[in-house]
C-alpha cells in the first residue's frame, strides 16, 4: 500500500540535488567554448586597433612637428657673441675728410638769385637771400652771390682737376673745397657772397675786413643764414667768411645741423 506523496517509482537523486540550485543559476545557459573565442578575438582586436592607432598618431606627429637643425640653430660663438658696437654720433659714419653727404636738390626746386639767372638756390632760400640783399642795399652794402647751387657733378671737377693743378692731396683739397656729393652747394641751399663794392676781396679770407661781411654777421640771422665754416670750426673746413647756408626752415636745418657733431679733422699744411 503506497503512502501519500509517495509513487511507486523510484526518484532520481539528480532531482533531489538540483532543488539546491537557485532557479535564476539553473537557467542561465552556459558559455560555450566558441562565445570564449569570439570573445578573445574581440578584445585582441581592440587592443591591436589601440595599437595601431597610436603608431598612426606618433607618425603623423612626427612629419607635422618642426624639426631644428644645425643651420636654424645659432651657433654657440654667434649666441654669446658681444654685440658690435655702432657710432655714437651717426653723423661720423658718413663724414669724408670732414665733410658730410648731402642730397643734391631736385632741379624742380631751384630759382635764380642772379640776374643773368645762372646762380641759384632752392625756393625758399632764394627768396630769403633776394629779401635780405634787398635788405642790406638799403642800408648801403651790397651783397653780390658769387655762387650757389652746384650739380655732384660740377663739384667733382672742381674737386679733382683743380686739386691735380694745384698738386693738392686730396686732405690738402678738401680744407678748401669739399669732396663731390659732400658739398654744401649742391644742395641748394648755400651760397658764397661778395662785396659788390669790393670785388677783389671775393673767395679770400680778407672778405671779412668789407662792409658785406659786417653787415652779414650782425643781420644774417634774421635771414636764417649762418656761416658754413668760421674759424676752427668742427669739420676742420678752412675758414671761410664769404659761405653762408640757409637754415630757415625745417628741412634745411635738419640737413645742416648734423655738421656740429663731428669731432675736428685736421689737415695736412
Amino acid at each position: 500500500m503506497n503512502k501519500a506523496g509517495f509513487s511507486g517509482e523510484p526518484r532520481d537523486p539528480f532531482d533531489e540535488l538540483s532543488d539546491d540550485i537557485p532557479v535564476a543559476l539553473r537557467d542561465t545557459p552556459g558559455i560555450t567554448p566558441k562565445q570564449r573565442l569570439q570573445r578573445l578575438i574581440f578584445v585582441m582586436g581592440a587592443v591591436g586597433a589601440f595599437v595601431i592607432l597610436a603608431i598612426v598618431s606618433g607618425f603623423v606627429f612626427f612629419i607635422t612637428t618642426p624639426r631644428k637643425t644645425t643651420e636654424s640653430q645659432p651657433s654657440p660663438a654667434i649666441a654669446d657673441a658681444t654685440p658690435i658696437p655702432t657710432a655714437s654720433n651717426p653723423a661720423d659714419l658718413q663724414a669724408v675728410l670732414g665733410h658730410l653727404a648731402y642730397p643734391e636738390a631736385p632741379e624742380s626746386e631751384l630759382v635764380p638769385i642772379s640776374r643773368d639767372g645762372r646762380i641759384r638756390m632752392r625756393r625758399t632760400a632764394a627768396q630769403r637771400f633776394q629779401e635780405m640783399a634787398q635788405a642790406a642795399r638799403s642800408a648801403g652794402v651790397i651783397l653780390l652771390p658769387i655762387s650757389g647751387f652746384r650739380s655732384v657733378k660740377e663739384q667733382e671737377q672742381l674737386f679733382f682737376a683743380i686739386g691735380a693743378q694745384r698738386n693738392q692731396t686730396p686732405a690738402q683739397r678738401a680744407a678748401l673745397s669739399a669732396p663731390p656729393g659732400h658739398s654744401e652747394h649742391h644742395t641748394g641751399y648755400a651760397v658764397d657772397i661778395g662785396d659788390g663794392a669790393a670785388p677783389t676781396t671775393n673767395l679770400q679770407a680778407i672778405f671779412e675786413n668789407t662792409r658785406a661781411f659786417k653787415w652779414l654777421e650782425a643781420n644774417a640771422a634774421r635771414f636764417g643764414f649762418e656761416m658754413s665754416f668760421p674759424k676752427d670750426n668742427s669739420q676742420g673746413v678752412s675758414y671761410e667768411p664769404w659761405h653762408w647756408r640757409f637754415v630757415g626752415d625745417r628741412n634745411s636745418l635738419e640737413t645742416f645741423y648734423k655738421a656740429r657733431n663731428l669731432k675736428p679733422v685736421k689737415t695736412p699744411q
